[in-house]
C-alpha cells in the first residue's frame, strides 16, 4: 500500500512519517535549511507478515502544489494532516479536493501537535475538520490525535495503517506496464535509476520498456520493489528501475515521463474528458479557458475546449476536450486535475475519456455517442458500446493501447464478445458480428445493383465500392477485407476493380470477332512493343476509329490498358513488365532503377521504355525520384497480382520494402493495398465468353 501525505505547510507532515518510520524524508540541504517540504520525500516501513508500506511525502506550501500533485497519482490511501493548533488552513482544503478529484477513497486524518491543545480543541478541530470532509470520497474516514514530539498516538497510528493495509486488495497487475516517474539519478557502477508508482501491470528484470513521450527504448537491469531488491515490480508498487539503453541518460528522463511496456507508447495532445469545477470557482469555466493540467507525474499547460452549449458553472461537471501544449503519455480513464496557469488555485478535474479527440467535428452526435461508450468503466462493456455506435467499426489495437490492456487482455476481450477482426498491419479493425453480416450482404448488393447497371465493365472499382459502405474502412483494412469474402467465393478481385463471381462480361458479336483477331497481335514475341492503333488498322483492314473504340472497350474490361495514347497494351503483359521491374530493381543498388535499365530489359526502345515508366508513375506504380525510380510496394498490385511474389521483392530485403522515408525522400504518399489480389487470365484464354 502506498500512502501519501496531504495538508498544510508545517502542519508536521514530514516529522509525522519520520515518527513511524524513523525515515527523515526531507533529502535537499534547502529542505533541512528552511525546515520546509520543497520535493517529494520516499520512506519504507516494514509491517508484520513481510508487507512494506510506501509513504510519499509531499510539500505543503502552496508554491508547491504542482509537486503535491506528482506525488499524489499513484496513492492508495491518504494520511491528511491537520495540526491541532491551527486547524484548517488554506492548503488543508486544497490538498483536500485534490484527493476528492483524484478519486482517492480509503484515509486518515491525523490531528498532529495535540499535545499541545485542549481536549476541547481537539474536538473543535474535529468538527471542522469532519464538515469540510463530507462532501468529498473521504467523508468516513477516522480521525486521530498524535504528536510526533511526545509519541501521543503514533502506535495506534501505526496499527490503523497495518490494518487497512490488510484490507486493501492488491491491485490487479493484469494490463499492460505503466510507471509514472517522479526522481531520476545516476549510482556510481549501476547508472541511471528512475523510480515512481507502478500504476498498471509489472515489470521483470530484463524487460524491454519504452519511455513516453520520448520514445527510447529501453532494458530494465535491475530493480527495486517497495525499497527492496526484486525480480518483479507489480502494479501499486514504489519501483526504482535501473534502464539501460541508446541514448538512455539523466538527461532523457525527467518527472512526468512514463515507463510502458512495449507498444503502448503513443503520446497524445488532445484529450477528451469529464471536468467536473470545483464548487469555490469564482467564475464558470469559459472556451479556450487556459490551465496547468497535473496528470499522475507530469504537468503541462492546456486549453479547455467546450462540447457542450455554454459555460460550466462551478460545482457542474461536463464533457471537454484538453488541448495540450505538448503531448504527454496517458490512459483512457485516468484522472488528472486543473489547475490555474498563475499555480494559485485548483480549478477542477476528471477523467480522460479519449485519447484521441479529433480537432474537427467534436461536438456532433456521433462523437457524443463514442464519448459515452468509452467513459464505460469496463472494458469490454465499453468496446461493445463503442462498435454499436458509428462508425460501428473501431480498432482493436489502438483501443487495447490507449485503455492500457495487456494482449492477453485483448485477446480475451475479443474472443469473448465474438468480434470480426479485419487486420492490415498494425491495425486490427473490430465489427460486431451481426453488423459484418449486414455489411458483407450490403458488399453484394451494392456489386448485384453496378453491374445491372454497368453489364460491360469487369467490376466496380475498390475505392467507388470502399466509400459506399458502412462502416467506412480504411483502405489498407477495406482491401484485406475484400480478399477475405474473396476466399469465401461470393466475389472476386480483378486488380483495382471488384465484381461478383457470377458476373461474366460479354461483347457484341461482332466486337467479339474483332478482339479475336487484335488480342493475339498485341502478345506474343512483340508484346512489349505492340502496334499502335493506327499500326493495327492497317495490318487488320479495319477502320482506325473501330480499332480504337475496342481497345478502349477492351481497357474498361481489364484486358488492355493504354499506356501511352493509341498504344494499348494486354493487362497480362502490363503484371509481366511489373514482375520485371520488381527484379530488375531487386539488382540495382538501393532497390532504384533507370529508364536505361528497364529499357534494356524489355528490349523495346528508350521512347517506349520511358513511356512504359511514365504509366507506372501515373498511376502510383513507381516512385520518381530525378532520373531514378523504385517500385511502390503499396500499388504492384493495381493491375493484378505481379508475376513475381512479393517475397522477391528488392531480393527479400525488408529494410529497403518497408522504408519508412519513402514518403520524404521519394516525394509521394504510399497508397494502401497489398499483394494479395486475384489476376485476370489472360484475354486471349479469357476470350469473349
Amino acid at each position: 500500500m502506498i500512502i501519501g501525505t496531504a495538508g498544510h505547510i508545517d502542519h508536521g507532515k514530514t516529522a509525522l512519517v519520520k515518527a513511524l518510520t524513523g525515515i527523515d524524508c526531507d533529502r535537499l540541504k534547502e529542505e533541512k535549511a528552511r525546515g520546509i517540504t520543497i520535493d517529494l520525500g520516499f520512506a519504507y516501513w516494514p509491517i508484520e507478515g513481510g508487507r512494506v508500506l510506501g509513504f510519499v511525502d509531499v510539500p505543503g506550501h502552496e508554491r508547491f502544489v504542482h509537486t503535491m500533485l506528482a506525488g499524489a497519482g499513484g496513492i492508495d490511501f491518504a494520511l491528511l494532516v491537520v495540526a491541532a493548533d491551527d486547524g484548517i488552513m488554506p492548503q488543508t482544503l486544497e490538498h483536500l479536493a485534490i484527493l476528492d478529484l483524484l478519486g482517492i477513497e480509503h484515509g486518515l486524518v491525523a490531528l498532529t501537535k495535540a499535545d499541545l491543545v485542549t481536549p476541547e480543541r481537539l474536538e473543535e478541530v474535529s468538527q471542522a475538520v469532519r464538515s469540510v470532509l463530507a462532501a468529498t470520497a473521504l467523508a468516513d474516514i477516522g480521525i486521530l490525535p498524535v504528536s510526533a514530539l511526545t509519541g501521543l498516538g503514533i502506535e495506534e497510528l501505526g496499527a490503523r495503517l497495518a490494518a487497512a493495509a490488510a484490507e486493501t486488495a492488491e491491485r490487479s497487475a493484469e494490463g499492460g506496464f505503466r510507471l509514472a516517474v517522479d526522481r531520476v539519478f545516476t549510482l556510481a557502477g549501476i547508472g541511471v535509476v528512475a523510480t515512481g508508482t507502478v500504476l498498471a501491470g509489472e515489470v521483470r528484470v530484463g524487460d524491454a520498456v519504452e519511455l513516453s513521450p520520448s520514445g527510447l527504448s529501453a532494458r530494465v537491469r535491475s530493480l527495486h520493489a517497495q525499497n527492496r531488491p526484486a525480480e518483479t515490480g507489480r502494479c501499486g508498487d514504489r519501483c526504482a528501475l535501473n534502464l539501460a539503453g541508446p541514448g538512455i541518460g539523466k538527461e532523457a528522463i525527467r518527472r512526468g515521463d512514463m515507463v510502458l511496456a512495449p507498444g503502448l507508447h503513443a503520446p497524445t495532445d488532445r484529450i477528451d474528458a469529464t471536468l467536473r469545477v470545483l464548487t469555490g470557482e469564482a467564475k464558470p469555466i469559459s472556451q479556450w479557458f487556459p490551465a496547468r493540467l497535473h496528470h499522475a507525474t507530469a504537468e503541462v499547460g492546456a486549453r479547455v475546449v467546450l462540447l457542450g452549449d455554454g459555460s460550466i458553472e462551478p460545482g457542474t461537471t461536463a464533457e471537454v476536450q484538453l488541448v495540450l501544449d505538448r503531448p504527454i503519455a496517458a490512459a483512457q480513464r485516468d484522472r488528472y486535475v486543473l489547475r490555474d496557469v498563475s499555480a494559485q488555485r485548483t480549478i477542477g478535474g476528471g477523467r480522460f475519456i479519449d485519447l484521441r479527440g479529433p480537432a474537427r467535428r467534436r461536438r456532433t452526435p456521433e462523437r457524443a455517442a463514442q464519448r459515452a461508450a468509452l467513459a464505460l468503466a469496463d472494458a469490454q462493456t465499453a468496446f461493445t458500446a463503442l462498435l454499436a455506435a458509428p462508425p460501428f467499426a473501431a480498432d482493436l489495437a489502438a483501443y487495447a493501447r490507449d485503455r492500457g490492456l495487456s494482449a492477453m487482455q485483448t485477446e480475451k476481450m475479443a474472443r469473448e464478445a465474438g468480434l470480426v477482426l479485419l487486420e492490415a498491419g498494425t491495425a486490427r479493425i473490430a465489427i460486431a458480428p451481426d453488423r459484418w453480416q449486414s455489411f458483407a450482404a450490403s458488399v453484394t448488393e451494392q456489386l448485384a445493383a453496378y453491374h445491372a447497371e454497368n453489364p460491360d465493365l469487369q467490376g466496380m472499382g475498390r475505392e467507388k465500392l470502399r466509400l459506399q459502405l458502412t462502416p467506412r474502412l480504411p483502405a489498407p483494412v477495406f482491401v484485406a477485407t475484400l480478399q477475405r469474402l474473396a476466399r469465401d467465393g461470393g466475389l472476386v478481385l480483378d486488380g483495382a476493380f471488384v465484381r461478383l463471381a457470377s458476373h461474366t462480361v460479354r461483347l457484341a458479336p461482332g466486337d467479339e470477332a474483332a478482339w479475336a483477331v487484335i488480342a493475339p497481335l498485341l502478345g506474343g514475341a512483340e508484346r512489349f512493343r505492340p502496334p499502335r492503333v493506327r499500326d493495327i488498322a492497317g495490318m487488320t483492314g479495319r477502320v482506325e476509329r473501330d480499332v480504337r473504340r475496342l481497345l478502349k472497350l477492351a481497357g474498361r474490361l481489364g484486358w488492355a490498358d493504354e499506356v501511352a495514347p493509341d498504344h494499348f497494351f494486354l493487362r497480362p503483359t502490363v503484371r509481366e513488365m511489373i514482375g520485371l521491374l520488381i527484379e530488375e530493381a531487386g539488382r540495382a543498388p538501393g532497390g532504384e532503377l533507370t529508364a536505361a535499365q528497364f529499357r534494356d530489359r524489355l528490349d523495346n526502345g528508350r521512347k517506349v521504355a520511358i513511356q512504359i515508366l511514365e504509366f507506372f508513375d501515373r498511376h502510383g506504380v513507381t516512385l520518381r525520384k530525378g532520373d531514378l525510380r523504385r517500385p511502390n510496394r503499396h500499388r504492384l498490385d493495381l493491375f493484378g497480382a505481379p508475376v513475381l511474389s512479393s517475397d522477391s521483392f528488392f531480393g527479400g530485403d525488408s529494410s529497403l520494402v518497408g522504408r519508412s522515408d519513402f514518403k520524404s525522400e521519394w516525394g509521394s504518399e504510399p497508397v494502401p493495398g497489398g499483394f494479395d489480389s486475384h489476376s485476370l487470365p489472360p484475354p486471349s484464354s479469357r476470350g469473349v465468353a
